[in-house]
């Protein structure tokens, strides 16, 4: 993919192509892989021009994007996905405007987001983060308390736990990359065997989500890739 086309619908195309070639050769069915499309740091006319190719769900790391572009798009059915590390401040907002949490990773963040969303009278989708990469820069629940905080969030009614979410080792070591996609799925099916329903692998960007795919991820979350070179001014 170092020679993207010039348009969003041909970048598109080619991460898709790549996804499903990435499937075949995992030995997989290109339909067990979703796309979520991450449009932080772009515009609302960028993620208009998405929706015109026929997306509807887009990942995002700060709320503050996912207000303004909310705003922007109100005419428009979005399904907005939190993949970034989020404060318990942000709950009310997320709660009123988001669709999914891939990024829950501690108690009181489920206690903010449910307390909102019972005022609110909504209920989110939830993938659990985990923190399966040894960088102090990567967030997410140790391995080890993943058992007991899935019993915990069982309190949480407006929570609908739907898997597990991790991001892996920023290494050109490709065994190392691999061994935080593996924990995770080791992870799931551990938490799938305690009973709980965490089905859903989300692992895998732009760099690494071959990788991803060949250790079982069910969504890669692809950003750059489809939207181009990110530019993090103020």
């Amino acid at each position: 993919m170092s020679d993207a086309p010039a348009t969003l619908a041909g970048r598109f195309a080619i991460v898709q192509a790549s996804v499903a070639d990435a499937c075949v050769r995992a030995g997989r069915d290109p339909s067990e892989v979703a796309l979520l499309p991450v449009s932080k740091t772009f515009g609302a006319d960028t993620v208009r021009e998405a929706i015109g190719l026929g997306w509807r769900r887009f990942g995002e790391n700060k709320v503050q994007e996912i207000q303004a572009k909310a705003a922007a798009l109100a005419d428009e059915n979005v399904s907005w996905v939190v993949i970034g590390h989020l404060q318990t401040n942000k709950a009310k907002a997320v709660a009123a405007l988001a669709s999914e949490v891939q990024s829950l990773d501690r108690l009181d963040l489920a206690v903010a987001l449910d307390k909102a969303l019972q005022t609110q009278g909504r209920s989110l989708d939830v993938l659990v983060q985990v923190k399966t990469s040894p960088e102090e820069t990567k967030h997410g629940l140790a391995p080890d308390d993943l058992l007991s905080f899935l019993d915990q969030l069982k309190a949480f009614s407006s929570l609908r736990l739907r898997g597990l979410m991790t991001l892996a080792e920023a290494s050109e070591d490709e065994s190392r990359v691999r061994a935080c996609f593996q924990s995770l799925y080791r992870l799931r099916d551990t938490a799938r065997q305690a009973g709980h329903s965490a089905d859903r692998l989300s692992m895998g960007m732009s760099g690494d989500f071959a990788l991803a795919i060949a250790e079982g991820s069910t969504e890669v979350r692809i950003g750059s890739a489809i939207f181009g070179a990110r530019s993090y001014k103020a």
